[in-house]
């Protein structure tokens, strides 16, 4: 190659599962040809703690405080993988960057309310510090609230 700036594409195609674009070059001033890769750079993704130290995102962290709530629950080790994954895909989605533990904290427990009630109230009272029972009847009632579907209207003439 005469390291020229110049050069066209040739040939582009997807690469790596489609993380990355594979793309063939020739150099315009030689006509040597070459391969360069173009893969898509994630910001990282900052915890924000309330005393405002300053983290990295460690899905294995969400994995390991849900595995606790559910212990001796019917919640596979591979649903809570993916609960993380997906805790981690959302909070991308809405931006990234930096990222308070409260809407981590809040993330997780908007899917375990569908994965697992009762490791949804067992996390919950450990991420909304319960100190009384009335604590777990209010979470309960909000539970109730969001899960139960809607009464439709019956006619009595029907």
């Amino acid at each position: 190659m005469c390291s020229s700036l110049d050069d066209k594409v040739i040939d582009s195609r997807t690469a790596d599962d489609g993380s990355a674009i594979r793309r063939r070059r020739e150099c315009l001033a030689c006509g040597s040809r070459f391969t360069t890769f173009e893969r898509l750079e994630e910001l990282p993704l900052v915890v924000v703690k309330r005393s405002g130290e300053r983290v990295g995102f460690e899905r294995s962290k969400v994995v390991s405080g849900v595995l606790a709530a559910a212990k001796g629950r019917p919640v596979s080790l591979d649903q809570l993988e993916a609960l993380a994954g997906e805790v981690e895909e959302g909070l991308r989605l809405e931006g990234g960057g930096d990222v308070a533990s409260e809407r981590i904290g809040l993330a997780v427990l908007d899917r375990l309310r569908v994965l697992d009630e009762v490791t949804y109230v067992r996390f919950a009272s450990v991420y909304k510090g319960f100190d009384e029972a009335d604590d777990f009847a209010r979470e309960l009632t909000l539970l109730r609230k969001s899960t139960e579907p809607k009464r439709s209207y019956r006619d009595p003439d029907a």
